[in-house]
Protein backbone atom coordinates (compact mmCIF):
# COMPACT_ATOMS: atom_id res chain seq x y z
CA UNK A 1 0.00 0.00 0.00
CA UNK A 2 1.42 3.33 -1.03
CA UNK A 3 1.66 6.09 1.54
CA UNK A 4 1.04 9.69 0.56
CA UNK A 5 4.30 11.59 0.96
CA UNK A 6 3.68 15.02 2.48
CA UNK A 7 5.26 18.08 0.86
CA UNK A 8 8.84 18.72 1.91
CA UNK A 9 8.01 21.79 4.04
CA UNK A 10 5.40 19.80 5.96
CA UNK A 11 7.80 16.87 6.48
CA UNK A 12 10.43 19.25 7.80
CA UNK A 13 8.00 20.84 10.25
CA UNK A 14 7.01 17.40 11.54
CA UNK A 15 10.67 16.44 11.78
CA UNK A 16 11.36 19.45 13.99
CA UNK A 17 8.32 18.57 16.07
CA UNK A 18 9.11 14.86 16.49
CA UNK A 19 12.85 15.20 16.94
CA UNK A 20 15.67 12.83 16.14
CA UNK A 21 13.49 9.77 15.45
CA UNK A 22 11.48 11.44 12.69
CA UNK A 23 13.74 10.16 9.94
CA UNK A 24 12.51 6.56 10.32
CA UNK A 25 8.82 7.42 10.21
CA UNK A 26 8.81 10.28 7.74
CA UNK A 27 11.90 9.74 5.67
CA UNK A 28 12.82 13.32 6.52
CA UNK A 29 16.48 14.18 6.31
CA UNK A 30 17.23 17.59 7.71
CA UNK A 31 20.28 19.57 6.72
CA UNK A 32 21.82 22.96 7.24
CA UNK A 33 19.94 25.33 9.57
CA UNK A 34 17.05 22.88 9.99
CA UNK A 35 19.45 20.26 11.32
CA UNK A 36 20.85 22.79 13.80
CA UNK A 37 17.31 23.76 14.82
CA UNK A 38 16.48 20.13 15.44
CA UNK A 39 19.59 19.64 17.59
CA UNK A 40 18.83 22.77 19.63
CA UNK A 41 15.24 21.68 20.25
CA UNK A 42 16.33 18.12 21.07
CA UNK A 43 18.76 19.43 23.68
CA UNK A 44 15.82 20.83 25.62
CA UNK A 45 12.72 18.86 24.66
CA UNK A 46 14.48 15.49 24.68
CA UNK A 47 14.06 15.77 28.47
CA UNK A 48 10.30 15.47 28.04
CA UNK A 49 10.46 11.71 27.64
CA UNK A 50 12.77 10.88 30.51
CA UNK A 51 11.53 7.82 32.35
CA UNK A 52 8.99 6.91 29.64
CA UNK A 53 11.17 4.37 27.83
CA UNK A 54 11.10 6.49 24.67
CA UNK A 55 14.18 8.66 24.94
CA UNK A 56 16.97 9.15 27.39
CA UNK A 57 15.97 11.32 30.33
CA UNK A 58 19.05 13.51 30.21
CA UNK A 59 18.36 15.19 26.88
CA UNK A 60 20.59 15.24 23.86
CA UNK A 61 23.59 13.53 25.32
CA UNK A 62 21.90 10.58 26.94
CA UNK A 63 21.46 6.98 25.82
CA UNK A 64 18.07 5.83 24.67
CA UNK A 65 15.44 3.93 26.57
CA UNK A 66 15.62 0.64 24.68
CA UNK A 67 18.23 -1.50 22.98
CA UNK A 68 17.10 -0.71 19.45
CA UNK A 69 17.76 2.96 19.81
CA UNK A 70 21.47 3.15 20.44
CA UNK A 71 23.63 6.06 21.54
CA UNK A 72 24.78 6.51 17.95
CA UNK A 73 21.54 8.38 17.19
CA UNK A 74 22.28 11.10 19.71
CA UNK A 75 23.62 14.41 18.35
CA UNK A 76 26.67 16.04 19.86
CA UNK A 77 25.98 17.33 23.37
CA UNK A 78 25.63 21.11 23.36
CA UNK A 79 27.07 23.27 26.10
CA UNK A 80 24.40 25.54 27.57
CA UNK A 81 26.01 28.84 26.47
CA UNK A 82 26.39 27.48 22.95
CA UNK A 83 22.84 26.13 23.03
CA UNK A 84 21.50 29.54 24.06
CA UNK A 85 23.48 31.21 21.26
CA UNK A 86 22.10 28.68 18.76
CA UNK A 87 18.51 29.24 19.87
CA UNK A 88 18.89 33.00 19.56
CA UNK A 89 20.43 32.72 16.11
CA UNK A 90 18.09 30.12 14.65
CA UNK A 91 14.64 31.13 15.93
CA UNK A 92 12.58 34.34 15.99
CA UNK A 93 12.40 36.33 19.21
CA UNK A 94 8.92 35.09 20.13
CA UNK A 95 10.08 31.48 19.87
CA UNK A 96 13.25 32.21 21.86
CA UNK A 97 11.17 33.60 24.74
CA UNK A 98 8.99 30.47 24.80
CA UNK A 99 11.97 28.10 24.66
CA UNK A 100 13.85 29.95 27.43
CA UNK A 101 10.74 29.94 29.62
CA UNK A 102 10.26 26.20 29.10
CA UNK A 103 13.92 25.60 29.89
CA UNK A 104 13.62 27.41 33.21
CA UNK A 105 10.13 26.55 34.38
CA UNK A 106 9.34 23.21 32.76
CA UNK A 107 12.63 21.37 32.58
CA UNK A 108 14.65 22.91 35.42
CA UNK A 109 17.63 23.65 33.20
CA UNK A 110 19.51 25.27 36.04
CA UNK A 111 22.63 25.82 33.95
CA UNK A 112 20.89 28.93 32.65
CA UNK A 113 21.16 30.52 36.07
CA UNK A 114 24.35 28.95 37.38
CA UNK A 115 26.68 29.87 34.53
CA UNK A 116 28.17 33.39 34.45
CA UNK A 117 28.50 33.35 30.64
CA UNK A 118 24.82 32.58 30.21
CA UNK A 119 23.66 35.17 32.72
CA UNK A 120 25.79 37.83 31.02
CA UNK A 121 24.17 37.12 27.63
CA UNK A 122 20.55 36.38 28.42
CA UNK A 123 17.87 39.07 28.19
CA UNK A 124 16.64 40.08 31.67
CA UNK A 125 13.00 39.29 32.38
CA UNK A 126 10.73 38.70 35.33
CA UNK A 127 10.68 34.97 34.53
CA UNK A 128 14.46 34.83 34.58
CA UNK A 129 14.61 36.80 37.83
CA UNK A 130 12.28 34.23 39.40
CA UNK A 131 14.56 31.43 38.24
CA UNK A 132 17.65 33.22 39.55
CA UNK A 133 16.03 33.54 42.98
CA UNK A 134 15.14 29.84 42.93
CA UNK A 135 18.73 28.81 42.16
CA UNK A 136 20.51 31.56 44.08
CA UNK A 137 21.72 29.08 46.69
CA UNK A 138 23.81 27.40 43.98
CA UNK A 139 25.55 30.61 42.98
CA UNK A 140 28.89 31.97 44.05
CA UNK A 141 31.63 34.21 42.73
CA UNK A 142 31.18 35.48 39.16
CA UNK A 143 27.81 33.78 38.81
CA UNK A 144 26.40 35.61 41.82
CA UNK A 145 27.83 38.90 40.54
CA UNK A 146 26.08 38.43 37.18
CA UNK A 147 22.87 37.41 38.95
CA UNK A 148 22.99 40.63 40.96
CA UNK A 149 23.36 42.67 37.75
CA UNK A 150 20.46 40.84 36.13
CA UNK A 151 18.15 41.35 39.11
CA UNK A 152 19.19 45.01 39.27
CA UNK A 153 18.10 45.52 35.66
CA UNK A 154 14.75 43.85 36.28
CA UNK A 155 14.19 45.88 39.46
CA UNK A 156 15.17 49.15 37.78
CA UNK A 157 12.75 48.53 34.93
CA UNK A 158 9.88 47.72 37.31
CA UNK A 159 10.67 50.82 39.39
CA UNK A 160 10.84 53.07 36.34
CA UNK A 161 7.44 51.82 35.20
CA UNK A 162 5.63 51.81 38.55
CA UNK A 163 6.98 54.68 40.65
CA UNK A 164 5.41 57.70 38.86
CA UNK A 165 1.87 56.31 39.12
CA UNK A 166 2.33 55.22 42.73
CA UNK A 167 3.68 58.63 43.76
CA UNK A 168 0.73 60.39 42.15
CA UNK A 169 -1.75 58.04 43.80
CA UNK A 170 -0.28 58.31 47.31
CA UNK A 171 1.02 61.88 47.56
CA UNK A 172 -1.74 63.59 45.63
CA UNK A 173 -1.98 65.93 42.68
CA UNK A 174 -1.93 69.66 42.19
CA UNK A 175 -5.45 71.07 42.13
CA UNK A 176 -6.53 71.92 38.58
CA UNK A 177 -9.69 73.96 39.24
CA UNK A 178 -9.76 77.71 38.61
CA UNK A 179 -8.44 79.41 41.73
CA UNK A 180 -10.38 82.15 43.52
CA UNK A 181 -8.66 85.44 44.54
CA UNK A 182 -8.62 84.24 48.16
CA UNK A 183 -6.91 80.98 47.15
CA UNK A 184 -4.39 82.90 45.02
CA UNK A 185 -3.39 85.18 47.89
CA UNK A 186 -3.11 82.21 50.24
CA UNK A 187 -0.70 80.54 47.83
CA UNK A 188 1.54 83.60 47.40
CA UNK A 189 5.16 82.93 48.43
CA UNK A 190 6.00 86.42 49.70
CA UNK A 191 9.70 85.86 50.38
CA UNK A 192 10.36 84.28 46.99
CA UNK A 193 8.32 87.00 45.26
CA UNK A 194 10.39 89.77 46.88
CA UNK A 195 13.66 88.14 45.91
CA UNK A 196 12.51 87.62 42.32
CA UNK A 197 11.38 91.27 41.87
CA UNK A 198 14.01 93.34 43.70
CA UNK A 199 15.30 94.65 40.37
CA UNK A 200 11.91 96.31 39.87
CA UNK A 201 12.17 98.37 43.07
CA UNK A 202 11.25 102.04 42.44
CA UNK A 203 13.57 104.18 44.60
CA UNK A 204 11.61 107.39 44.08
CA UNK A 205 8.28 105.99 45.25
CA UNK A 206 9.87 103.41 47.55
CA UNK A 207 7.63 100.75 46.07
CA UNK A 208 8.33 97.27 44.81
CA UNK A 209 6.74 96.54 41.46
CA UNK A 210 5.64 92.89 41.29
CA UNK A 211 6.31 91.80 37.72
CA UNK A 212 6.55 88.07 38.37
CA UNK A 213 4.84 86.75 41.52
CA UNK A 214 5.84 83.41 43.01
CA UNK A 215 3.33 80.91 44.38
CA UNK A 216 3.53 77.77 46.48
CA UNK A 217 2.32 74.53 44.81
CA UNK A 218 -0.43 73.16 46.99
CA UNK A 219 0.27 69.43 47.14
CA UNK A 220 -1.82 67.46 49.58
CA UNK A 221 0.23 66.70 52.70
CA UNK A 222 -0.15 63.92 55.24
CA UNK A 223 1.04 62.86 58.61
CA UNK A 224 3.23 59.77 58.24
CA UNK A 225 1.51 56.43 57.86
CA UNK A 226 3.26 53.19 58.69
CA UNK A 227 2.81 50.71 55.84
CA UNK A 228 3.85 47.12 56.64
CA UNK A 229 4.26 44.70 53.76
CA UNK A 230 4.15 41.16 55.17
CA UNK A 231 5.21 38.84 52.36
CA UNK A 232 4.93 35.06 52.09
CA UNK A 233 8.15 33.78 50.51
CA UNK A 234 6.88 30.31 49.64
CA UNK A 235 7.82 29.11 46.17
CA UNK A 236 4.45 29.86 44.57
CA UNK A 237 4.77 33.55 45.51
CA UNK A 238 7.99 34.34 43.61
CA UNK A 239 6.52 37.00 41.30
CA UNK A 240 4.70 38.64 44.19
CA UNK A 241 7.91 38.68 46.26
CA UNK A 242 9.75 40.54 43.49
CA UNK A 243 6.99 43.11 43.08
CA UNK A 244 6.67 43.48 46.86
CA UNK A 245 10.35 44.34 47.21
CA UNK A 246 10.04 46.97 44.48
CA UNK A 247 6.85 48.44 45.95
CA UNK A 248 8.35 48.59 49.44
CA UNK A 249 11.29 50.60 48.06
CA UNK A 250 8.91 52.97 46.27
CA UNK A 251 6.80 53.44 49.41
CA UNK A 252 9.94 54.09 51.47
CA UNK A 253 10.78 57.08 49.25
CA UNK A 254 7.38 58.73 49.77
CA UNK A 255 7.22 61.56 52.33
CA UNK A 256 3.85 60.37 53.64
CA UNK A 257 4.92 56.78 54.32
CA UNK A 258 7.10 54.90 56.80
CA UNK A 259 7.54 51.56 55.00
CA UNK A 260 8.37 48.24 56.66
CA UNK A 261 9.07 44.95 54.92
CA UNK A 262 8.70 41.53 56.56
CA UNK A 263 9.24 38.19 54.81
CA UNK A 264 8.11 34.89 56.27
CA UNK A 265 7.73 31.16 55.84
CA UNK A 266 7.85 29.21 59.12
CA UNK A 267 10.19 31.90 60.41
CA UNK A 268 10.11 35.68 60.11
CA UNK A 269 12.75 38.00 58.66
CA UNK A 270 12.48 41.78 59.06
CA UNK A 271 14.19 43.45 56.10
CA UNK A 272 13.00 46.98 56.87
CA UNK A 273 16.58 48.23 57.20
CA UNK A 274 17.21 47.14 53.59
CA UNK A 275 13.91 48.33 52.20
CA UNK A 276 15.53 51.03 50.05
CA UNK A 277 17.56 48.40 48.14
CA UNK A 278 15.20 45.79 46.65
CA UNK A 279 18.10 43.90 45.03
CA UNK A 280 19.62 43.11 48.43
CA UNK A 281 16.17 42.22 49.70
CA UNK A 282 15.63 39.74 46.87
CA UNK A 283 19.04 38.17 47.30
CA UNK A 284 18.04 37.52 50.93
CA UNK A 285 14.89 35.63 49.93
CA UNK A 286 14.68 31.89 50.64
CA UNK A 287 11.89 30.67 48.38
CA UNK A 288 10.07 27.55 49.50
CA UNK A 289 9.34 25.96 52.83
CA UNK A 290 6.27 25.96 55.02
CA UNK A 291 4.00 28.84 55.98
CA UNK A 292 3.04 30.26 59.37
CA UNK A 293 0.96 33.36 58.68
CA UNK A 294 -0.20 33.80 62.26
CA UNK A 295 3.37 33.98 63.54
CA UNK A 296 4.24 36.58 60.88
CA UNK A 297 1.23 38.74 61.77
CA UNK A 298 2.20 38.45 65.43
CA UNK A 299 5.60 39.93 64.58
CA UNK A 300 3.99 42.68 62.50
CA UNK A 301 1.71 43.51 65.43
CA UNK A 302 4.85 44.49 67.32
CA UNK A 303 5.68 47.02 64.57
CA UNK A 304 2.39 48.86 65.03
CA UNK A 305 2.86 52.16 66.88
CA UNK A 306 -0.26 54.10 65.95
CA UNK A 307 -2.91 51.56 64.92
CA UNK A 308 -5.21 54.03 63.18
CA UNK A 309 -2.34 55.27 61.05
CA UNK A 310 -1.09 51.82 60.12
CA UNK A 311 -1.77 49.78 56.99
CA UNK A 312 -0.80 46.10 57.01
CA UNK A 313 -0.65 44.39 53.61
CA UNK A 314 -0.46 40.59 53.84
CA UNK A 315 0.77 39.10 50.55
CA UNK A 316 0.20 35.35 50.61
CA UNK A 317 -1.60 32.41 49.02
CA UNK A 318 -3.28 32.00 52.46
CA UNK A 319 -2.29 28.33 52.61
CA UNK A 320 -1.37 28.40 56.28
CA UNK A 321 0.40 25.38 57.71
CA UNK A 322 -0.05 26.37 61.35
CA UNK A 323 -2.97 27.11 63.64
CA UNK A 324 -5.97 28.61 61.89
CA UNK A 325 -7.42 29.75 65.21
CA UNK A 326 -4.24 31.67 66.02
CA UNK A 327 -4.27 33.32 62.59
CA UNK A 328 -7.91 34.39 62.88
CA UNK A 329 -7.27 35.76 66.38
CA UNK A 330 -4.34 37.85 65.13
CA UNK A 331 -6.39 39.34 62.32
CA UNK A 332 -9.30 40.08 64.66
CA UNK A 333 -7.02 41.79 67.17
CA UNK A 334 -5.35 43.99 64.56
CA UNK A 335 -8.67 44.99 63.06
CA UNK A 336 -10.20 45.81 66.46
CA UNK A 337 -7.18 48.00 67.25
CA UNK A 338 -7.89 50.06 64.13
CA UNK A 339 -5.23 48.76 61.73
CA UNK A 340 -6.27 48.77 58.08
CA UNK A 341 -5.82 45.23 56.70
CA UNK A 342 -5.42 44.17 53.10
CA UNK A 343 -4.78 40.57 52.05
CA UNK A 344 -3.35 40.09 48.57
CA UNK A 345 -3.46 36.67 46.95
CA UNK A 346 -1.15 38.04 44.25
CA UNK A 347 0.84 41.21 43.60
CA UNK A 348 2.15 41.11 40.06
CA UNK A 349 1.32 42.25 36.55
CA UNK A 350 -1.07 39.36 35.93
CA UNK A 351 -2.91 39.44 39.30
CA UNK A 352 -4.06 35.89 38.55
CA UNK A 353 -3.75 34.10 41.88
CA UNK A 354 -3.92 30.51 43.00
CA UNK A 355 -4.81 30.57 46.68
CA UNK A 356 -6.71 28.94 49.54
CA UNK A 357 -10.14 30.45 49.05
CA UNK A 358 -11.59 29.06 52.28
CA UNK A 359 -8.81 30.54 54.39
CA UNK A 360 -9.07 33.88 52.59
CA UNK A 361 -12.83 33.94 53.20
CA UNK A 362 -12.32 33.42 56.94
CA UNK A 363 -9.91 36.35 57.08
CA UNK A 364 -12.38 38.47 55.11
CA UNK A 365 -15.03 37.64 57.73
CA UNK A 366 -12.69 39.17 60.33
CA UNK A 367 -12.38 42.45 58.45
CA UNK A 368 -9.43 41.93 56.13
CA UNK A 369 -10.02 43.18 52.60
CA UNK A 370 -9.06 40.38 50.17
CA UNK A 371 -7.92 41.07 46.62
CA UNK A 372 -5.41 40.26 43.89
CA UNK A 373 -3.91 43.47 42.54
CA UNK A 374 -1.37 44.72 40.07
CA UNK A 375 1.25 46.94 41.78
CA UNK A 376 -0.17 50.21 40.44
CA UNK A 377 -3.60 49.25 41.80
CA UNK A 378 -2.04 48.67 45.22
CA UNK A 379 -0.68 52.22 45.01
CA UNK A 380 -4.17 53.51 44.20
CA UNK A 381 -5.70 51.58 47.10
CA UNK A 382 -3.09 52.90 49.52
CA UNK A 383 -3.64 56.42 48.23
CA UNK A 384 -7.37 56.17 48.95
CA UNK A 385 -6.68 54.94 52.49
CA UNK A 386 -4.16 57.56 53.59
CA UNK A 387 -5.38 60.65 51.73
Amino acid sequence: MLRAVPPRSTRERWALLLGRYAERGLGAQLSGRDKRRSAALEFLYGREYGGRGVRGGGGAGSGDGDGERGAGLAPTQLEVPRWLAEVRELFPRETVEVVERHALERYGLSELVTDAQVLAKIEPSLELARAVLSFRHLMKGDVLAEARKLIRRVVDELTRRLEPAVRRAVIGRRHRHRATPLEISANLDARATIRANLRHYDVASKRLVIASPRFVDRVRRHLPWRVILCVDQSGSMASSVIHSAVMAAIFARLPAVDARLVLFDTSVVDLSEQVDDPVEVLLSVQLGGGTDIGQALGYCEGLVQSPRRTVLVLISDFADGASEAALVARVRGLREAGVRLLGLAALDDDAAPSYDEASAARLADEGMEIAALTPDKLGEWLGRVIR
